[in-house]
C-alpha cells in the first residue's frame, strides 16, 4: 500500500487512530466521572494518580511509537520480514520494560507520592487506585504494540472497534465496581483500579485474536519468533528511548504540577482534574493526526518521497487545527451545556470555579493542535534526540514558570495552567525552525 498527501489520506489513516490512541483518555474520563459521584475526595485523588499512571502509560506508549516509526519505514521500503522483525523485536523490549513499571507501581509508590502529597486522604486513596491499577500494564503495553504495527502499516479501521470494546468493559464495570451493583462488591475507588484493568486485559484479546485471523499477516509470515536481531534491537532502542524520556520529561513537569496544586488544598485539585478531564477529551483529535503523521512521514521518507514530508505535515496542521477549534468552542465557550449532564446534574461550582481555566484551554488547544503535529512530524523523520531536548527545554521552563507563579507570586491557577499556552508556543517554533533546515535529511535507520 502507497501513501499519499491527500487530505483523504491523512484522514483515513489519523481517523482510526484518534479514537484508538484514546484509550486511556477513556478509561480516565470513565474513571474520573463515576468517582465525581462517589465523593470530592475521590474526585480530586483520582486526578492525582489518574496523571501518575498516564505518565506510566505514556511510557509504554512513546517506547511503541519507535517501534511504529521503524515499521512504517520498513513497510515503505517493501521490508516484509523488517515489518515483522520490528514488530516482535518491539514486543520482547517493551515486555521487559512493563515488568520494571510493574514493580516500581508495587514497591516504590508509596515512597514517590510521599514526595508529591501532603494529604494523607489523597496518598491512601491514590494507593488503594493504584493496587489493582498496576496489574494492566502487561496488557496496556502490549495492546500499544499491536496498534504501533497497525498504525505503522497503515491498517488502522479494527483499533476503533478494539477501543469501542475497551470503553463499554470499563463504563459497565465502573458502574458494577464503584457503587457495588449486580451483585458486585462495592470498592470505591480501588473498584475503578480494577475495572480499568480488566478493561485491557478484554481489550489486548480481542486485538489477538483479530490478529490471528487477519490474512494480511499470515501473507507476511508473521506468526513465528524470529531469532534475536541485535541490530534492529539497537536501532528500536536508539529511536524509542528518546521518545520515551520526552514522555517522561513532558508529562512528568504535568506530574508536578498537580503536586503544586495538591499543596493548594483538595478543592484547588479537584478544579484542575476537571480542567484536566476536558484537556483530555478535546486533545483526542490532536493525539489521531500526531500519530498518523509518524507514520505518514517514516512511510514516505522509506519510499523515498522526502520533498512532500513538509507539505505532509502543514495539511496534517490544518486539519487537526480545524477539527480542534471546532469541537472545543463550543464545549469551552458553554461548559454548563455540555458538562452538567456528563456530571450528572450535581453541583456545577466546580464548572462555575473552571470556566476562566476553559478560556485559557482554548488558547492551549489551538497551540497544542498545531505544535504536535510539527513535533511529532519531526520525530517521524527519526530526530528523536532533538526531540527530547526540545522537549527537556520546554519542560524546564514550563516547571520554572509554574512554580514561580504559584509558590512565589501566588498567583490563581487561571496563570498556573497559562504555563501550556508558552510550552507549546515554544516546542511548535524550534520544531518547525528544525523540519525547515532539512538537517533531518541526513538521518537514516
Amino acid at each position: 500500500m502507497r501513501l499519499n498527501t491527500s487530505y483523504k489520506q491523512i484522514l483515513s489513516i489519523s481517523i482510526p487512530i484518534m479514537l484508538g490512541s484514546a484509550t486511556q483518555n477513556i478509561i480516565a474520563l470513565s474513571d474520573s466521572v463515576f468517582l465525581y459521584h462517589l465523593s470530592e475526595t475521590d474526585f480530586a485523588a483520582i486526578g492525582f494518580v489518574g496523571v501518575f499512571y498516564l505518565i506510566i502509560a505514556s511510557i509504554g506508549y512513546a517506547f511503541s511509537k519507535g517501534g511504529q516509526i521503524l515499521i512504517a519505514r520498513r513497510y515503505g521500503e517493501n521490508n516484509r520480514s523488517g515489518v515483522s522483525n520490528t514488530f516482535y523485536s518491539v514486543l520482547g523490549l517493551i515486555t521487559i520494560l512493563s515488568v520494571m513499571m510493574f514493580m516500581f507501581m508495587e514497591f516504590a509508590s508509596r515512597w514517590f507520592f510521599g514526595l508529591f502529597i501532603d494529604s494523607e486522604v489523597i496518598l491512601e486513596k491514590s494507593l488503594e487506585y493504584l493496587d489493582y491499577r498496576s496489574w494492566g500494564v502487561f496488557f496496556s503495553y502490549a495492546g500499544v504494540v499491536f496498534i504501533a504495527l497497525y498504525t505503522g502499516i497503515a491498517k488502522t479501521s479494527f483499533i476503533i472497534v478494539d477501543a469501542l470494546i475497551l470503553a463499554i468493559v470499563n463504563i459497565a464495570l465502573n458502574y458494577a465496581l464503584i457503587f457495588g451493583h449486580w451483585g458486585m462488591p462495592q470498592m470505591g475507588i480501588a473498584g475503578a483500579g480494577l475495572a480499568s484493568s480488566i478493561a485491557e486485559v478484554v481489550a489486548v484479546l480481542v486485538f489477538l485474536v483479530y490478529m490471528l485471523k487477519d490474512r494480511f499477516l499470515k501473507e507476511y509470515n508473521f506468526f513465528h519468533w524470529p531469532a534475536i536481531d541485535w541490530k534492529l534491537a539497537k536501532d528500536s532502542l536508539r529511536i524509542s528511548l528518546p521518545i520515551v524520556a520526552q514522555s517522561i520529561v513532558g508529562l512528568g513537569s504535568w506530574f508536578f504540577f498537580f503536586g503544586i496544586v495538591e499543596n493548594l488544598g483538595e478543592r484547588q485539585l479537584a478544579v484542575t482534574n476537571l480542567v484536566r478531564i476536558v484537556y483530555l477529551i478535546l486533545s483526542i483529535p490532536c493525539w489521531g493526526y500526531a500519530t498518523g503523521i509518524n507514520t505518514l512521514v517514516s512511510n514516505f521518507i522509506g519510499n523515498k518521497k522526502r520533498f512532500a514530508v513538509i507539505p505532509l505535515i502543514w495539511k496534517t496542521t490544518k486539519l487537526s487545527a480545524l477539527n480542534t477549534i471546532l469541537i472545543a468552542l463550543p464545549v469551552l465557550l458553554s461548559p454548563e451545556f455540555f458538562l452538567y449532564p456528563l456530571l450528572g446534574g450535581q453541583d456545577p461550582s466546580l464548572i462555575h470555579e473552571a470556566q476562566p481555566i476553559f478560556y485559557v484551554l482554548l488558547g492551549i488547544l489551538l497551540l497544542f493542535s498545531t505544535g504536535s503535529i510539527y513535533f511529532n512530524g519531526m520525530i517521524g523523520t527519526g530526530a528523536s534526540f532533538y526531540g527530547l531536548k526540545l522537549q527537556f527545554l520546554g519542560a524546564f521552563f514550563y516547571v520554572v514558570y509554574v512554580y514561580l507563579t504559584v509558590n512565589v507570586f501566588e498567583l490563581s491557577l487561571t496563570w498556573a495552567w497559562a504555563g501550556e499556552l508558552l510550552y507549546w508556543a515554544g516546542i511548535g517554533l524550534f520544531a518547525a525552525i528544525y523540519l525547515g533546515s532539512l538537517k533531518w535529511h541526513k538521518l537514516s535507520f
